[in-house]
C-alpha cells in the first residue's frame, strides 16, 4: 500500500452525490489539518464516510465533501457506525465514521465496538475541545476534564489504534499506523480525535511516501503435515466459521475429496452450500438438531475448525460438540484457538484459511472421497400450509423470503438481533457465501436496522433486512436511505412485543414480565419518512407483497403481522442460559 500526500487539487473530480450540499468555507492557499487527514484516508481506499455533523467536526467535515470520498449524513452516530460495517463487508474497502464532540462519540461507541467484535476495518474521525477551552466548560466538551480517556482516545479493547492529534507533526506516524492497521488481514477500528483548531491549523509537514508489503500469514509445510497426519486418524468433521468466507472454493473441495461431514456456525451460513448432502446444519443458535445428533451418533475424531471463535452463539460450549480426539483450530488470530474449549486437547494453527485448505488439497488427491453422505443427517425444515388465520405464522414468511428472495434474487439477507436471527439462521439456505449477514457475536439491536443502508449503498444493489419491531423502534435509517435512495428493504415481524424475551422468560421460569410494545403502524412511519411501505395481515398476502418490495427502486418496508406464540428456535440459548444459573426452577 502507498500512502503520500500531495497536491492533486486541480486534478480531483468530485465524485458526489446530488443530495450533497456545496461547501461554504473559504479554501486556504496551504493544506489544512482537515484536508490533509482527507487526502491520507482517500489515498488508503475509502470510498465512503458515514457520520453526523456538528459545530467542533465542521472543518472535516467540509474537507470530505471536498474530496472524492462519499458523504452519508445519518440520524444517529451509531447507526453510522452499524452502517459502515455492512458497507466494509460489502465492499471490501475501509469506512469512515465521523461525529462531533460529546454525545457524537459517545453515541457511535456502540457501533464501534461491534465493529471490533464483527473484525471489520473502519477509522472514526471525531473532534475534540480545543487546548484553549478545555477545563472551562466549553460546549458539549471533549477533554480529559469531562470525558474517561482511557479505552475511547488511546488504543485498547474499542480501538487497535487511537490517537489525539494535536499538531499537524504527528500525521507521518498518524498515516503510517494506519496503513499497518488497514494491511492486516483481520479486522481494524481506530479512532483519530482532532481538536477543532487544529484541523484548521496550516499542514507544516510532508507526508512521507510510505511503501508497505504485507505477507499473508501461513502455516509451514511441516504443520500442514502434522495436521494431515491428525485428519487421516480416522473421520474427521469440518466446522465453517465466518472468517473462512474467503476459502470456499477450497473447503468444499476437501469435503468432496474426503467424505467430511460439514457444519457451520451462524455467521456462516452459505460458505458450504446448505442443500450439499455432506451438510449436517448450523451449530449454536438457531442451529439444527442434525447437527448435535451427528455428534452423538456418528462422533468424529477430530473436528477441523476453520475461520470461527467457537463463541457461545455458534458453540455453547456444549460437550456435545467436543470430538474424539480433539480440535485442529485454524484462525488468523492466534489468540482464537483453544479459548472456546480450553481443558480439549487442540492443535492450533495460525494461518489464512484458504492457503491452509490449499495446503491440505495437495495431501488428498481427487477421488479419495468416502461415500459417508448417505448417512449423514440432514437439517429438518417444517414446511406448514399457508392458513386463513389472522396473523402469520414466521415460518411461513420464512418459507416465502426463501423462495423469492434468497433463491428468486443476489440480494443480500441480513437479520437482526432477536426471534429475527433465530428464524432466519434456522430456516434460510444459503448456497453461496456473501448472502446472508448477522452480527452474533455483540449482538446489538439496532445493527442490521441500520446497516442494511450501508450494505445497500456499498453493494449498489438489493439488501434485505429481517428485523423485529422492537428493533425497528429503537434505532433505524428509513430516513437516511430514502435520501440517498439506499434499494433496502425491511421486513419487519411485528408482534407488538419483545418476544424473544417474553418467550425466553416463561421458558426459564420468569412469568411476571412485560415485554408487550403498543402495535406500530410501521408503513405509516414509512411512508412519513419518504418511504414505501405495505402491511402483510394474511399468509396469502406475504408473496404479493415481497414482490413490490423487490420490484421497488425505492426504500421499502414490509410491516408483517406476526402470530407471536408460535416459539422460535432458541432452545439452544435457553439450555446455555440455564446452564449459567438464569433460571428460576
Amino acid at each position: 500500500m502507498d500512502v503520500k500526500f500531495q497536491d492533486t487539487q486541480a486534478n480531483n473530480t468530485k465524485q458526489l452525490n446530488s443530495s450533497k450540499q456545496p461547501s461554504h468555507s473559504k479554501r486556504s492557499k496551504t493544506f489544512s489539518v482537515a484536508e490533509a487527514v482527507v487526502k491520507i484516508l482517500e489515498d488508503m481506499g475509502v470510498q465512503y464516510a458515514f457520520g453526523v455533523s456538528g459545530g467542533a467536526i465542521a472543518p472535516v467535515w467540509a474537507a470530505l465533501h471536498q474530496s472524492s470520498i462519499q458523504v452519508l449524513h445519518f440520524r444517529h452516530e451509531a447507526g453510522a457506525a452499524f452502517a459502515a460495517i455492512e458497507a466494509y463487508f460489502a465492499s471490501d474497502r475501509p469506512v469512515v465514521v465521523f461525529t462531533t464532540t460529546g454525545p457524537g462519540i459517545t453515541n457511535a461507541l456502540t457501533g464501534l465496538l461491534a465493529a471490533r467484535w464483527e473484525g471489520a476495518k473502519v477509522i472514526f474521525v471525531s473532534a475534540s475541545t480545543s487546548a484553549p477551552q478545555r477545563g472551562r466548560w466549553a460546549c458539549q466538551e471533549t477533554s480529559t476534564y469531562t470525558m474517561p480517556s482511557a479505552g475511547i482516545f488511546t488504543s485498547g479493547q474499542i480501538f487497535h489504534y487511537a490517537t489525539t492529534l494535536e499538531s499537524s507533526d504527528e500525521l507521518p506516524e498518524v498515516s503510517r499506523r494506519l496503513a499497518l492497521g488497514l494491511g492486516q488481514p483481520e479486522g481494524f477500528v481506530a479512532h483519530i480525535s482532532i481538536p477543532t483548531n487544529i484541523q484548521t491549523s496550516s499542514l507544516k509537514t510532508s507526508l512521507p511516501r510510505v511503501t508497505l508489503s504485507h505477507g499473508v500469514v501461513t502455516a509451514t509445510e511441516e504443520t500442514i503435515a502434522k495436521s494431515v497426519q491428525l485428519l487421516c486418524e480416522g473421520p474427521f468433521a469440518i466446522w465453517v466459521g465466518f472468517g473462512a468466507r474467503g476459502a470456499a472454493k477450497e473447503i468444499r473441495q476437501l469435503a468432496e475429496r474426503t467424505g467430511a461431514a460439514v457444519m457451520c456456525s451462524p455467521r456462516g451460513k452459505g460458505i458450504f452450500p446448505e442443500n450439499h448432502p455432506q451438510f449436517v446444519g448450523v451449530t449454536g443458535f438457531g442451529g439444527h438438531e442434525s447437527v448435535l445428533r451427528y455428534m452423538q451418533e456418528q462422533r468424529p475424531w477430530h473436528i477441523l475448525v476453520l475461520g470461527t471463535r467457537l463463541g457461545e452463539f455458534t458453540s455453547f460450549w456444549n460437550p456435545v460438540m467436543i470430538p474424539r480426539r480433539g480440535f485442529l483450530h485454524i484462525d488468523i488470530d492466534p489468540k482464537i484457538p483453544g479459548t472456546a474449549y480450553p481443558s480439549i486437547e487442540t492443535f492450533a494453527v495460525q494461518s489464512d484459511v484458504r492457503l491452509f485448505v490449499k495446503g491440505l488439497l495437495r495431501y488428498f488427491p481427487q477421488g479419495l472421497g468416502l461415500s459417508t453422505a448417505r448417512s449423514l443427517p440432514k437439517p429438518v425444515h417444517n414446511v406448514v400450509h399457508p392458513s386463513r388465520a389472522d396473523r402469520v405464522l414466521p415460518n411461513i414468511l420464512m418459507s416465502v423470503i426463501q423462495q423469492l428472495i434468497v433463491e428468486g434474487s443476489d440480494a443480500l439477507v441480513m437479520a437482526e438481533g432477536g426471534n429475527s436471527f433465530a428464524w432466519a439462521i434456522n430456516l434460510l439456505q444459503f448456497v453461496k457465501p456473501g448472502r446472508f449477514r448477522a452480527s452474533t457475536g455483540f449482538a446489538a439491536m439496532g445493527h442490521t436496522v441500520t446497516g442494511v443502508v450501508g450494505a445497500a449503498i456499498a453493494r449498489q444493489g438489493k439488501a434485505v433486512a429481517i428485523v423485529g419491531d422492537g428493533a425497528m423502534l429503537m434505532l433505524n435509517e428509513v430516513n437516511t436511505a430514502v435520501k440517498y435512495q439506499a434499494p433496502a428493504v425491511w421486513i419487519v415481524l411485528n408482534d407488538g412485543r419483545y418476544n424473544m424475551c417474553e418467550q425466553g422468560m416463561t421458558c426459564l421460569g420468569f412469568n411476571a414480565v412485560d415485554a408487550a410494545i403498543p402495535q406500530a403502524d410501521f408503513v405509516k412511519i414509512a411512508q412519513g419518512m419518504g418511504a414505501n411501505g405495505i402491511c402483510v395481515q394474511k399468509e396469502y398476502d406475504i408473496q404479493a407483497a415481497l414482490k413490490k418490495a423487490m420490484a421497488s427502486p425505492d426504500p421499502f418496508v414490509v410491516d408483517v403481522l406476526i402470530e407471536p406464540t408460535r416459539l422460535a428456535p432458541i432452545g439452544s440459548r435457553l439450555d446455555s442460559l440455564i446452564w449459567q444459573g438464569a433460571t428460576n426452577y
